[in-house]
């Protein structure tokens, strides 16, 4: 299987980007979220995280099929977004997107990285806890991450009791 680049993101990636996420939001309607499915990304937030280098895009060539963004809340890195585009789904790439979050948190020190996610979602909460995070307890749950979950909960489509916050401790690598 053939590994994608993972580089930062450039404002001349951004239509690709929204694309991506577009698309990928397209998998929603198999659950009954359109609201979710039909959602575009905010431009300027996206614009914003670029800038501040916390957007990595994974890429086969000179194409773009996926991208994630990440912040620090609350001390922890935090995955704000993770995107795959349907042509490349099934190719672990998502994976390989977190892992790289989660070793850009393990570089910065932090303890452990952090994610909001539909709880029953096959492609939300059961494929992270596949990857190893565990659910949050809400009273775990820090003020950052807690503004983050309300404002979640006001976009469009978002019933904020089918979410959850999940966390992964950020163990050094193993050593072999």
């Amino acid at each position: 299987m053939t590994v994608p680049t993972i580089r930062p993101a450039h404002e001349a990636d951004m239509e690709r980007l929204v694309d991506v996420e577009v698309k990928a939001g397209q998998l929603f309607h198999t659950v009954g979220m359109s609201q979710v499915a039909e959602d575009v990304p905010d431009r300027s937030d996206l614009r914003e995280a670029i800038e501040r280098a916390q957007v990595w895009v994974a890429q086969f060539g000179a194409e773009i099929a996926a991208y994630i963004t990440a912040e620090v809340l609350d001390g922890n890195a935090h995955v704000a977004q993770v995107s795959v585009a349907p042509a490349y789904a099934g190719r672990r790439i998502g994976r390989a997107l977190l892992e790289f979050v989660e070793a850009w948190g393990r570089d910065a020190g932090l303890p452990a990285t952090t994610l909001t996610t539909f709880r029953d979602v096959p492609w939300n909460g059961p494929y992270y806890l596949r990857l190893g995070y565990r659910v949050l307890a809400s009273n775990h749950v820090g003020p950052e991450l807690a503004r983050a979950m309300a404002h979640e909960a006001s976009l469009p489509g978002i019933d904020a009791s089918l979410r959850c916050a999940m966390i992964k401790p950020n163990h050094p690598p193993a050593v072999t």
